[in-house]
């Protein structure tokens, strides 16, 4: 979740004098509704002293007076216990806002003083370097010792405060080398801290194996599943599968990609496809494929949100929720009912973490993807079909039986035959 847009926050940092917010204790009320959904983990985004949208980070040791203080974080983090849920924390360390302590001395002192050299500088020198041209965020220099040092000690501060584990902001942008040196640092007072990496581009596989990570946003499979339902070519979605089981292949163990169908940065899935009866392929799709699979809050509720590239351009896909779940609309909780049955079924067959995908058949649309883990037992067949008529699926199904279908309850006397803009998946 974005807690900024969760909890309604304002658009700034809150002036001097202002007094605190306490929103943090909002999510707290929202904690057993993830639970119920299935989740373990709860990956937040920005909560540190920030400018504006939080990835303008200006003090990485305070949460945002906008979200609360430090005691509401213990309160949160003590939630989440009673809970087993794990808190992820987004780090951003790749850039800086412009109110950074080190960058205002740098600013003020000269490119002659140590503060300078945290930060990097145009290709002339004339300049402190920004990222992707935004002038608000300032790039740190990740050559330089003290930034290393600096990132460390920030990672160690929030996982010694019950911190699961890190996002990694822009990691695409961030020398493999640095993570090489700051995640074994890290691991060494907390090695079971999880970190993920944000790749929209690149090698993977490659990115995670050197940095050392343990998870990599798996653009690819997101973009392949909306847009093949749309097109009606899972000819796509089958290539982008194919690569997928490349990057399990090639990970450094234990690592896995994270998985997913909606986040911060996109359209929501209810708005990017171009019919409501496909979304639960989609879901389907992500509870049956090995990895990480995550879910944006909104999108086990069918919330629409269109990203724009304009300022204010993220606010539809960042929103605000209720107090309380109670509070949600009505036709929701068919979305929410959906994610909970496939993340049950997921929950069942922990194999499909690391499963591998073949497609089995292949047409416009229909198509049947097996999915098999490392022992023989462990097999299931998702059948996918958007078509305008009932297909029936000429592929091999011994041994497997109907265990989830787009209709919750729904009975065939042929568990290979697909209603029309339907799925079945047979375990």
């Amino acid at each position: 979740m974005y807690p900024l847009g969760f909890t309604g926050a304002e658009r700034a940092a809150l002036t001097a004098g202002e007094p605190v917010r306490h929103r943090l204790r909002h999510l707290e009320a929202w904690l057993d509704y993830a639970v119920e959904l299935g989740c373990n983990g709860l990956l937040l985004g920005p909560v540190f002293a920030a400018e504006t949208h939080g990835y303008d980070t200006v003090d990485h040791f305070s949460i945002d007076a906008r979200l609360g203080d430090s005691d509401d974080w213990d309160a949160l983090v003590s939630a989440a216990d009673q809970r087993g849920l794990r808190l992820i924390l987004d780090g951003v360390f790749n850039h800086v806002g412009r109110g950074f302590q080190p960058l205002r001395a740098a600013l003020s002192g000269g490119p002659a003083t140590p503060a300078a050299r945290w930060f990097k500088r145009t290709p002339d020198g004339s300049d402190y370097a920004v990222f992707e041209g935004h002038e608000q965020l300032v790039e740190l220099d990740h050559n330089e010792p003290a930034v290393l040092s600096y990132v460390i000690e920030v990672m160690t501060h929030w996982l010694g405060r019950g911190a699961g584990g890190w996002r990694l902001d822009a990691a695409y942008a961030v020398p493999p080398s640095f993570w090489a040196k700051v995640i074994p640092a890290v691991r060494e007072a907390f090695p079971r801290a999880w970190f993920l990496g944000e790749m929209i581009h690149g090698d993977y596989a490659a990115y995670a194996n050197e940095a050392g990570i343990d998870s990599i946003t798996q653009y690819e499979v997101w973009k392949a599943v909306w847009s093949s339902l749309n097109d009606r070519n899972f000819q796509e979605l089958a290539h982008a599968l194919g690569r997928h089981n490349a990057f399990l292949d090639s990970f450094d163990a234990p690592a896995l990609p994270q998985t997913f169908v909606g986040n911060h940065d996109v359209t929501r899935l209810a708005t990017a496809l171009n019919d409501d009866r496909h979304f639960s392929h989609a879901v389907a799709v992500l509870f049956c494929i090995g990895g990480v699979p995550s879910v944006y809050y909104g999108d086990e509720q069918g919330f629409r949100g269109l990203k724009e590239h304009r300022p204010g351009g993220d606010d539809e896909i960042r929103p605000q929720f209720p107090a309380a779940p109670d509070a949600l609309l009505p036709d929701g909780w068919r979305y929410y009912r959906l994610h909970q049955r496939l993340i049950g079924f997921r929950r069942r067959h922990p194999w499909l973490t690391r499963a591998r995908t073949t497609a089995e058949h292949l047409e416009p649309s229909a198509l049947a993807l097996r999915l098999r883990g490392g022992d023989p037992g462990e097999q299931a067949l998702l059948m996918l079909n958007t078509g305008d008529a009932e297909f029936r699926f000429p592929v091999d199904a011994a041994g497997l039986s109907v265990a989830e279908t787009a209709e919750a309850g729904a009975v065939s006397t042929d568990p290979l035959l697909v209603p029309p803009h339907s799925w079945t998946i047979l375990a």
